[in-house]
């Protein structure tokens, strides 16, 4: 890209301080990267289109196709879907959601959204290994085979809400590509599903208030890794599972700040609030009017070990409790672990926490084994303020700095201790003067050059606007980066700029015409790179908004290829009816690449029908199946080559 013919907002003030060339120089040598397609996938017309120096795929179109589509020269298989065993073999998905609670504890649960692919030791790292998977949330109409019968006032029966616990957490799967090229779930010892029910352990600040024992994850979002080889979920909307039927019950300013309320998720039926999870009903730990109620102990980034079934996962409490996104691990150049994160809801920050204590790469390298040296327990926990000016300062969130007032003795209410900030971390961000953004979710690391990308996905609701939040009602999204000072994660200070405004920059809305270069796109949501420095965009557009006025050329949900250098955005895969793309992991060559279609058939309204479940969408199974199911695919390219080529 031209900076002086096609300048982003704030270009020009912020390129007075942040040079260009230093921002991206590790680049220009140019890179090669790789390339996709789908089961019901069929690979697209290709358009013309000059080849970047960093992906040479040719760009497919928008689609309104009930299927995925890739690139031309790309297949794409359908690997493991909800339902699907955890050891590939059983028990079977029912078509009519008829699976029990049990069974379902043995299956893939539902809402596929972040991974990360874990090799196994003596195996070839691109032919066999694990994926951990995500399960965000459940359709609580689809999960069963009659829906949320019977409504209130009787009380969800417990066999459902069992089922229900079941189907949230993270599935561990051993996958292996077979000799004809396709990959598959195979039985495995280390196989196993972490759900709401499973037993964990509380370390870092919290512990002290809300002692060492926890129990389940729920809403599990995006996630991240260690360099030790363990795995990061991330606790997201957790504030829908918990509610109460306690007449009169009214939230606290604390429960108000996360968005508790008696209802949680709730459906719109007949014009009354339905509550969806409704677990609260047989569980005393989800009603919020229960005094020793759980909610507090959910929010967080939970460190699981792939590698070993038998291992408690642990909940992170010092990296924050909040809507997390994703957790964005980096190791600073002193050795000390920094872990970037965004809390996914309108006018909420973005944060990142700094270990005490430097990771030793010698010691248990790649292992999966949980750290016990405390690297994700001990540290600062930071907010990021935006200047405009181009500059950011990163606010210590820590009792008796940046006006946070300190605890004056145990029963003060007003103050902070470690616990507190550990707990209450949005508070305590907003106190220091944190940059309120429009919904920051996914954040990405280069991997040479340590510039931070955010995903800000939407602020509809937005009416101030600054300069990292440039637009009113923002219903487009952008993706802001920066560079921290002398390339050091550690430090509190960097420059950053606007990457990109999403949207169509013919739009004749001015307040939201886009400024992306190939490929436009809304609502960038997934967000990660791959080893050769392609930047990899997911989107996700409401089922509400698809097809609706300012998002009809869209089509559906994406995923793009992005150039940091030029800014080029090219159009490398699209799903089918309702869903949400996500989740993305590679095998070390590049040559293999997992994605996750999240919620097909997600109706505008979000209320299923457990009479006609394929009205929206009918994949993956087609007209044949039962309902849809998020599921995990495999992309590969049909001559061997890397993605994105």
């Amino acid at each position: 890209m031209n900076p002086k013919t096609n300048s982003l907002p704030m270009r020009e003030l912020i390129e007075q301080s942040l040079s260009r060339r230093s921002f991206v120089h590790i680049l220009t040598s140019g890179a090669c990267v790789a390339a996709l397609t789908e089961l019901d996938v069929h690979a697209s017309a290709p358009e013309t289109r000059k080849t970047s120096q960093m992906f040479q795929f040719r760009s497919i179109p928008p689609s309104i196709e009930d299927r995925v589509v890739v690139p031309e020269g790309y297949t794409a298989e359908v690997l493991y879907r909800w339902g699907d065993p955890i050891n590939g073999e059983s028990p079977a998905f029912q078509p009519n959601a008829s699976n029990s609670a049990d069974e379902q504890e043995k299956q893939a649960g539902m809402g596929h959204d972040g991974m990360e692919f874990f090799p196994l030791p003596g195996f070839d790292p691109n032919e066999r290994g694990l994926l951990a998977i995500n399960h965000e949330y459940t359709d609580q109409i689809l999960l069963f085979a009659d829906g949320i019968e019977p409504l209130p006032p009787q009380p969800m029966p417990m066999e459902k809400v069992r089922k229900s616990i079941a189907s949230h957490g993270v599935s561990i799967v051993e996958i292996a590509k077979q000799k004809d090229g396709r990959w598959q779930v195979v039985k495995s010892p280390r196989a196993r599903r972490i759900t709401a029910d499973t037993p964990m352990s509380l370390a870092g600040p919290a512990k002290e208030k809300l002692g060492t024992e926890a129990r389940g994850t729920v809403n599990n979002c995006a996630a991240g890794r260690t360099p030790w080889g363990t795995y990061l979920t991330c606790e997201e909307n957790f504030q829908g599972v918990f509610g109460t039927n306690a007449s009169g019950f009214q939230p606290t300013t604390a429960q108000k700040a996360y968005g508790l309320s008696a209802e949680g998720f709730f459906y719109t039926i007949n014009q009354k609030k339905v509550p969806g999870y409704r677990w609260w009903e047989q569980l005393p730990r989800f009603d919020l009017s229960q005094p020793n109620n759980d909610s507090e102990r959910f929010g967080y980034v939970v460190e699981i070990d792939p590698y070993d079934p038998t291992s408690k996962p642990v909940k992170r409490t010092a990296l924050g409790r909040f809507r997390h996104e994703n957790s964005e691990l980096t190791v600073a150049p002193d050795g000390r672990v920094v872990v970037y994160m965004g809390d996914d809801e309108m006018d909420q920050h973005v944060y990142k926490f700094v270990s005490e204590g430097k990771w030793d790469p010698t010691s248990k390298a790649g292992t999966g084994v949980l750290e016990t040296s405390g690297l994700l327990d001990k540290g600062t926990l930071y907010a990021a303020r935006f200047n405009a000016d181009g500059t950011g300062t990163w606010l210590e969130l820590a009792p008796g700095v940046n006006n946070i007032p300190r605890k004056s003795s145990p029963t003060d209410t007003e103050g902070f201790d470690a616990a507190d900030i550990a707990i209450h971390s949005r508070m305590a961000a907003k106190i220091a003067g944190a940059t309120p953004m429009d919904r920051p979710e996914w954040l990405a690391v280069h991997p040479e050059t340590k510039e931070v990308y955010v995903t800000l996905t939407n602020n509809k609701s937005r009416h101030a606007t600054d300069a990292a939040n440039p637009r009113a009602k923002n219903i487009f999204g952008h993706i802001v980066r920066w560079k921290e000072t002398n390339d050091d994660a550690t430090s509190t200070g960097f420059k950053w700029q606007i990457f990109v405004l999403a949207g169509n920059p013919k739009n004749a809305d001015s307040t939201n015409h886009g400024n992306t270069k190939g490929d436009f796109f809304a609502c960038p949501d997934g967000l990660k790179f791959d080893a050769s420095g392609v930047l990899w965009i997911q989107t996700d557009m409401s089922s509400s908004v698809m097809g609706k006025e300012g998002y009809a050329e869209l089509g559906h949900n994406m995923m793009l290829a992005a150039d940091p250098i030029t800014g080029e955005t090219r159009r490398f895969l699209t799903g089918p009816r309702g869903c949400e793309i996500t989740g993305n992991a590679m095998t070390p060559d590049r040559k293999t690449m997992f994605v996750n279609i999240q919620h097909p058939g997600e109706p505008a309204d979000d209320l299923s029908d457990p009479n006609m479940p394929l009205k929206v969408s009918s994949w993956p199974d087609g007209p044949n199946g039962g309902r849809p199911r998020s599921a995990t695919i495999v992309i590969r390219k049909q001559d061997g080559g890397f993605i994105g080529s």
